[in-house]
């Protein structure tokens, strides 16, 4: 009695000792994190991480906090990848693969789980909060501490799904848990509830940073700088946070009901007992496809700043990309039911959101078609992000057509559930999002440390990705029509689909020697920084980022720039003009630990949630309110930067680019 008081349903019995696979990635990780926390002791860097890092409040050094953070997921979600589609290529006929049933359907649904949300997402949010300020002329975000707070969250919601591999078990229902698999009955572990604790919690971290984004745009933009004026990442960035504060309340109170489901007995998803399951699909689904439109319209963005910087040209039909992004924001909202055709809606519902589906298609074509007709007669230079942004006008304009084929419901009939729909859907997230982050990443890592990447293994990683992702992804779509439907772990010989497995698993492996060589291509390029630094603005760029020096200082601008112009910065440098810096105090924020405090609370109370352990979860549950309310009480929350200290920082940096 007093061990389950203490425990709850936490036992010696939750770490896997039996299943090989899950202890040995679960060591693996326990070395890895042993080994670098280590070396930070032996180092003596405990303290420069507190200072600098840990407790920042800098929108630069959050964002750099993301991207870290998105790799080591990458791997991770990755690894998960390389394991079904070797489980698929050995499963057949009397081989019965290495991985059981059960184990496979915790694999796909960690799978989408850390890519779309701990991977892709906070890429995407790496990104906006290093360059957004610096596009709009701010010096940091409109609430810097809620900054913190919400990649806090983040991190540790994705803990909580890592500490799933080694204590419990994750969830086996797919990345979006439809009922009533995920209901108490069908499932009832421990896995639903780390689905639906970490998934909550990160939630709320970015429906905080939306809110966050969408208040700097709107109100921090730097004199001059009309809507008009704004870059097209920034109006992207836009669409993309009102889509993420609209839609996230709607994630998050679809959770919550599925946890008073399971947890009071509310049956709110059983039909049996006077719920709907349909309203959970319709609900998770509602925010599920503006999901997609929060992650590639900021690849749209980054898309149109690479195509100006290496045509060296103006954007082909700025306000028209501009209309066309609002098109898509609006539309998101118009098409969530094509995700279920076949549930029985009738003709009439099906017949609605297929045109709708078709007609969202039309400003995408308008903003391909428009970056065409910017390269068109540009002196374009191949570099890295331009490599990754071609790869995208190829690939995504495939998952576009298979996309509107899969709009006609009767199709979709067919092709629903199977490896079609899966092709079709990496088709846009990796051509589209992950080409597009990756691009912006290369384009915009000079900000960040002051060097470039280097081109020769970039081009390379190039390479192996766009090749790998067409070995690994054409043979599903073939798959799909030869009637294999998705997560099946085993399957029948003599029915022609072992060859093609095959080929999507060396397709797999190809896209893993991509990201190896993205990693060694960051070592390289730090261990030849010196020869890479850069000197001016290193890509040519056109847009007030680029107006300062590489790596950005911590207070962003000297003196707060004026937009004359939509594209100002890039006349000044054709016409050879520099203006004069005046320096003054500049007013910052002060670093706050709350956030990170908050944040390692947040993940204690999910995992106290999760196991039944109600003392822990009440005590940290206090305490966050308590530092919430510590945190709104102070006002001493700022600080002066002095003129003297401002001149002799951008002196040391060689003042701003001309």
């Amino acid at each position: 009695m007093l061990e389950s008081l203490i425990f709850g349903k936490l036992t010696l019995d939750a770490i896997p000792y039996h299943n090989p696979i899950i202890m040995g990635a679960g060591t693996f990780m326990a070395i890895v994190v042993i080994a670098v926390l280590g070396t930070i002791t032996l180092m003596r860097k405990w303290g420069y991480l507190w200072r600098e890092w840990i407790t920042t409040v800098d929108h630069k050094r959050i964002g750099i906090m993301y991207i870290i953070a998105a790799g080591v997921m990458l791997l991770r979600g990755f690894s998960d990848a390389i394991m079904m589609r070797l489980q698929q290529a050995m499963a057949y006929g009397h081989h019965l693969g290495y991985l059981p049933g059960y184990h496979f359907n915790e694999i796909f649904t960690a799978h989408g789980v850390i890519m779309i949300f701990f991977m892709a997402m906070a890429l995407v949010f790496g990104l906006i909060n290093l360059i957004v300020p610096l596009q709009i002329g701010a010096r940091d975000v409109a609430y810097p501490y809620l900054n913190s707070l919400s990649f806090w969250l983040y991190l540790a919601s994705a803990l909580l799904v890592n500490v799933s591999l080694v204590v419990g078990k994750f969830a086996g229902t797919g990345w979006l848990a439809y009922p009533p698999l995920s209901e108490l009955a069908y499932s009832p572990g421990v896995g639903v509830d780390y689905y639906l604790w970490a998934l909550s919690i990160s939630g709320v971290g970015t429906l905080i940073g939306g809110i966050n984004i969408l208040v700097t745009i709107i109100k921090m933009r730097c004199p001059g700088m009309t809507l008009m004026r704004m870059p097209l990442f920034t109006w992207s960035v836009l669409c993309s946070v009102i889509l993420v504060v609209i839609s996230f309340p709607i994630l998050n109170i679809t959770l919550f009901m599925l946890f008073l489901d399971r947890f009071m007995g509310m049956h709110l998803f059983t039909s049996g007992f006077g719920g709907n399951p349909m309203l959970y699909i319709n609900l998770i689904w509602t925010w599920g496809h503006p999901e997609v439109y929060i992650l590639v319209l900021p690849a749209f963005g980054i898309f149109s700043e690479v195509i100006a910087t290496f045509c060296k040209k103006t954007i082909f039909g700025y306000a028209m990309m501009v209309y066309a992004t609002f098109v898509i924001t609006f539309l998101a909202f118009t098409v969530w039911l094509h995700h279920f055709f076949t549930m029985g809606a009738g003709a009439d519902v099906n017949s609605f959101f297929g045109i709708a589906t078709m007609i969202i298609s039309i400003p995408t074509g308008v903003k391909i078609f428009n970056w065409l007709a910017t390269m068109y007669r540009g002196r374009i230079t191949f570099t890295t992000p331009m490599m990754w942004t071609i790869g995208f006008l190829i690939t995504f304009s495939i998952g576009g057509m298979s996309g509107v084929l899969m709009a006609v419901p009767g199709v979709d009939f067919q092709m629903h559930n199977s490896l079609f729909l899966v092709a079709h859907f990496h088709n846009t997230i990796i051509g589209g999002v992950v080409f597009g982050l990756f691009a912006g990443l290369t384009y915009w890592f000079p900000k960040m440390f002051g060097f470039r990447l280097c081109e020769r293994l970039g081009k390379w990683a190039f390479w192996l990705w766009f090749v790998g992702f067409y070995v690994a992804f054409v043979p599903l779509y073939i798959l799909g029509f030869m009637g294999m439907t998705r997560r099946m772990y085993h399957y029948p010989a003599g029915n022609g689909w072992h060859p093609l497995l095959v080929i999507a698993c060396v397709g797999a492996f190809i896209i893993l020697c991509g990201i190896v060589t993205q990693l060694i291509q960051v070592v390289y390029s730090i261990k030849n920084r010196d020869k890479l630094r850069c000197d001016g603005d290193p890509w040519d760029g056109r847009t007030l980022e680029w107006s300062i020096p590489s790596p950005a200082p911590f207070y962003n601008f000297a003196q707060t720039p004026v937009a004359e112009g939509r594209d100002a910065f890039w006349l000044e440098k054709q016409q050879g003009q520099k203006k004069k810096t005046t320096f003054a105090d500049i007013h910052m924020p002060k670093n706050t630990s709350v956030g990170f405090i908050i944040g390692v609370l947040s993940g204690i109370f999910g995992f106290a949630m999760i196991w039944d352990i109600f003392w822990l979860a009440y005590l940290t549950g206090f305490l966050m309110i308590v530092f919430v309310i510590a945190r709104s009480c102070n006002f001493n929350i700022d600080y002066y930067v002095k003129a003297d200290e401002v001149k002799k920082t951008e002196a040391a940096l060689g003042g701003a680019t001309s």
